[in-house]
């Protein structure tokens, strides 16, 4: 490890000048990175509804789909919308009222019930498909020019729409959310620490390895707007720890050599590479955990974010000492009393058989309700609300799709639209009895198809040839069945079962898609991938404390010490829910929640315990070792702790968007309540499982000799006291008096 430390503080120089330079093609790859909008896009390509949508696209050149409604214009007004809406680049096809109920058909031949379905005294519908996928650039710009040729009385709707108007906000709103971020973790490292300027040089460290991080996404292609969102955030709140670790050993050392700052910095940098390293490591275990999902958005923010670890990590070891070592003299020279005190008599009440006894009384009693709340935790599906949130003040002009929703179901009763893409071969009386069983399923307002126009009197050469063109394709035909229902509600799912049962009875190869559907198959694949990854995330993060602690025991203790904050964590919206508080979460959100916070703040566990377990090894008792890394950890986590939940609490007040605002949330609680679970359950833990851990532990071998000898001979405190000093023990927390860095 020294020679490592002795490397970068020889190459400090160009170090810097090559970090800086690689920050040019890392901003070229930033801003070459696509974003995908689309949600549904990450189901898994051998679902049905992932298939069914391709054909749509590759047998009818149709991929998203909007309705748009238009309120007071005459039928010739909408149909000339309709023809300019036709006109507009990459618009496959529109379907309106005249569509229908052309001129050439005649009257009789047309449902009245049908048109009254589409046409609502002076408002109307019109369905428009897109030959592109609803997230594509290319549909984005469609749905923007359609809304630049029609007035102030036309709603587009729909998940293209949706796109759209998230797209617009999220680019708005995501260069605000990194500037919230450092602004909040700023002003607490600013507290924190004992240097004015040190919160600054931390920064701009991390800032590098965020560049570098994005920029590298290139090689990806594109990623969701979730992780576009989260990214720069969460690898601020979790990398911090790194700087603040490496902060604290510099100063330690500098006491050791006082006039020689690059040796000190090689020897902070040996002391805390494998701290460091091992808190890399079980962040990016948690993330990759989450390449394990079926529905790939895991994979996207996953990968993402395990390389942000990973680069930060090379950043903290390379680029942080060189730039300390660069404004070492202003930072020393700007120093200040850190805010945190040391906290003797706290050590000493936690570890205090009363204290043990509370704590772990308190762990067992909140077990119960976090364990039944974490198990029903409340979750939605709605991508509506996931950009607008449950409580919006999003001005209505920046949600313009969630207006037409509203308007689509004030006026027609409709909420969701699916598409059935069934036989073309199918005769007329099978096709027209399996369109009027649709009909009558409860729930849907109506389901238009080839044969609603086409009576059996009435010759394919009198329907039109757009409507015709529009319905049939390659040997398949389209069906559109609007529902009242919303999608991912247990009535539409019910609603589904039932059409997709009377669908197969007349077609076996049929096809039930569109936005309800796959959000059905959603819900299925996400149930299942929660317990896949929280279990190879428990089980990797166990495997990495097995090789870190060389133990049986410690990596159970410090993983339930977090999994109980988890499930506290999880577990509370259950809670607001029976207090008739909105805290329904989206669905990707305990995925996420479970393996970042497990992740991210299994290092506050990490910290305590190698220092409990550097004293016990060093012969000195149970309580004092317990005692000794509590102070030597309380600033750290303290300090990281109030940091992550600054720079992510910051982001959930300031984002408008639901889903983000919601995870932020969700990691900011994670973090406090994690460090209160590592700063007072697991001392706890430690005092009671002692004796299981020098037992179950490699290198406590002359312990247990040591403290065998020492009950056997019935030695005074005293006497223990000289033999562990002489033994060795190193050098140990001063008892009352207050410290600067909070590490002796």
């Amino acid at each position: 490890m020294l020679h490592f430390g002795r490397a970068v503080v020889k190459l400090r120089v160009p170090i810097i000048i090559i970090g800086l330079l690689l920050l040019i093609p890392s901003v070229m790859g930033y801003l070459a990175t696509g974003v995908n909008y689309d949600m549904l896009t990450y189901l898994p390509e051998d679902m049905e509804t992932v298939e069914g949508q391709n054909i749509l696209k590759n047998d009818f050149g149709k991929g998203a789909f909007s309705l748009i409604i238009t309120e007071g214009m005459s039928d010739s007004q909408v149909a000339d919308l309709t023809d300019q809406i036709k006109e507009v680049p990459h618009v496959a096809d529109a379907l309106s009222y005249g569509s229908i109920a052309d001129a050439s058909i005649p009257d009789q031949a047309v449902p009245k019930e049908l048109l009254d379905k589409v046409k609502n005294g002076d408002d109307e519908m019109i369905a428009v498909f897109f030959d592109d996928s609803t997230s594509a650039g290319s549909t984005i710009d469609a749905v923007t020019q359609i809304r630049s040729i029609a007035d102030d009385n036309v709603y587009v709707g729909g998940m293209s729409a949706l796109v759209t108007d998230l797209k617009n906000l999220a680019e708005e709103e995501e260069p605000k959310y990194v500037a919230v971020a450092v602004i909040c973790a700023l002003l607490v490292l600013l507290l924190c620490t004992d240097s004015f300027l040190a919160p600054f040089v931390f920064l701009a460290s991390i800032a590098i390895a965020i560049i570098y991080n994005l920029g590298s996404n290139i090689f990806l292609g594109e990623i969701s707007y979730i992780t576009k969102a989260l990214a720069a955030v969460l690898q601020l709140a979790v990398t911090m720890d790194y700087s603040i670790f490496l902060w604290n050993s510099f100063e330690e050392n500098l006491r050791k050599y006082p006039d020689d700052g690059p040796e000190a910095m090689t020897h902070a940098i040996a002391e805390t590479l494998t701290a460091i390293f091992s808190s890399a490591l079980t962040a990016t275990a948690g993330f990759l955990a989450m390449i394990f999902m079926s529905y790939t958005l895991g994979a996207d923010l996953g990968v993402v974010m395990a390389k942000g670890c990973l680069l930060g990590l090379l950043c903290s070891v390379t680029i942080l000492p060189a730039l300390i070592l660069f404004f070492e003299k202003p930072m020393l020279r700007l120093h200040h009393k850190r805010l945190i005190p040391d906290v003797p008599r706290l050590a000493r009440a936690i570890t205090s058989k009363k204290g043990v006894a509370i704590a772990m009384v308190i762990f067992i009693i909140m077990l119960v309700p976090a364990s039944i709340g974490y198990n029903n935790r409340p979750v939605y599906y709605d991508f509506t609300n996931m950009v607008t949130g449950s409580d919006t003040t999003i001005p209505e002009e920046k949600i313009r799709f969630h207006t037409a929703d509203m308007k689509l179901k004030e006026e027609f009763n409709v909420s969701t639209t699916m598409m059935i893409l069934a036989d073309a071969d199918l005769n007329h009386y099978q096709a027209k009895k399996m369109l009027d069983e649709i009909n009558d399923v409860e729930g849907v307002q109506y389901a238009l198809g080839y044969d609603s126009v086409k009576g059996g009197m009435i010759p394919d050469s009198i329907v039109p040839s757009d409507l015709k063109d529009s319905l049939k394709a390659n040997g398949r035909q389209l069906i559109i069945i609007n529902s009242e229902y919303q999608p991912s509600t247990d009535a539409v799912n019910a609603q589904i079962d039932e059409i997709d049962e009377i669908v197969k009875q007349y077609d076996a190869s049929a096809m039930l898609i569109g936005e309800a559907p796959a959000t059905k198959d959603l819900i299925a694949t996400t149930d299942h991938d929660f317990l896949v990854v929280d279990a190879i995330a428990i089980v990797a993060i166990l495997v990495i404390l097995l090789v870190v602690f060389r133990s049986l025991s410690l990596p159970f203790i410090l993983t339930m010490a977090i999994e109980f904050a988890i499930m506290i964590n999880l577990g509370i919206p259950y809670f607001q829910e029976m207090m008739g508080i909105d805290a329904a979460m989206a669905f990707i959100a305990p995925i996420c929640i479970s393996t970042i916070q497990l992740g991210s703040t299994v290092n506050y566990a990490i910290l305590l315990t190698t220092r409990y377990k550097r004293e016990r090894k060093a012969f000195v008792g149970k309580r004092e070792s317990i005692q000794t890394a509590f102070r030597f950890a309380f600033p750290a986590v303290i300090t990281s702790a109030v940091s992550f939940f600054a720079a992510t609490f910051g982001v959930a007040m300031y984002s408008n968007m639901g889903i983000i605002s919601s995870l932020c949330l969700l990691m900011a609680r994670g973090a406090v309540i994690s460090m209160f679970s590592v700063l007072f359950i697991l001392p706890a833990m430690l005092m009671v499982f002692d004796k299981l851990i020098i037992y179950s532990t490699l290198g406590f071998k002359e312990l247990r000799a040591f403290e065998a000898g020492k009950k056997e001979s019935g030695e005074p405190a005293a006497q223990i006291a000289a033999t562990a000093q002489a033994a060795g023990s190193e050098e140990r927390l001063p008892d009352a008096e207050s410290t600067d860095t909070g590490i002796k």
